[in-house]
């Protein structure tokens, strides 16, 4: 009987707001979900619940081990990286903002099947202190292989803002 529940307990799923792994299995959702950040390879376009569109690249570089988004047009005739990566057993990314500082946010919630991505604020450089205009979480959640939306916050003086929520359609589909 004791091996049968020690069993059952090994293929437990987690929810997304549990932790990031199983028993056995460290950062089993962390790494789905970087794999799905490499999926996105290719040109995309947005399109804001503010109104304005853009273009946005995904790659895969340095051996695999670092996504990049590059966008532009966001911001008029101007571009903005995002890099994900892993740290260990942890997925974080790192913005590099109209707002001239760097802010590092890490995965916090990953759903199983890693369709839905929480990121939150970690630390940033170029930042004087937490209460300056930062971005501050990211969530990602993709609807298929072909959509996926980015809902962004804004954090200074102590609150939180909704910034916008950005719709991505792989181009040429």
């Amino acid at each position: 009987m004791f091996r049968i529940l020690l069993a059952l307990a090994v293929t437990v799923t987690w929810p997304a707001t549990g932790p990031l792994s199983g028993p056995g299995n460290p950062g089993r959702l962390p790494r789905m979900a970087f794999d799905r950040l490499k999926a996105l390879s290719g040109t995309w376009m947005g399109k804001s619940t503010k109104g304005w569109e853009e273009r946005v690249f995904f790659d895969s570089i340095a051996g695999g081990s670092v996504v990049v988004e590059h966008s532009f047009d966001a911001h008029p005739d101007e571009e903005m990286y995002t890099m994900f990566h892993m740290d260990g057993e942890r997925l974080m990314l790192t913005h590099y903002c109209m707002a001239k500082n760097q802010p590092r946010l890490v995965a916090t919630g990953i759903s199983d099947d890693a369709s839905r991505i929480v990121f939150t604020f970690l630390d940033a450089t170029n930042l004087e202190s937490r209460d300056r205009g930062h971005m501050d979480k990211c969530v990602m959640t993709f609807t298929n292989d072909s959509t996926f939306t980015s809902r962004w916050t804004w954090y200074q003086d102590g609150k939180e803002e909704w910034m916008e929520e950005v719709v991505c359609t792989r181009a040429g589909r």
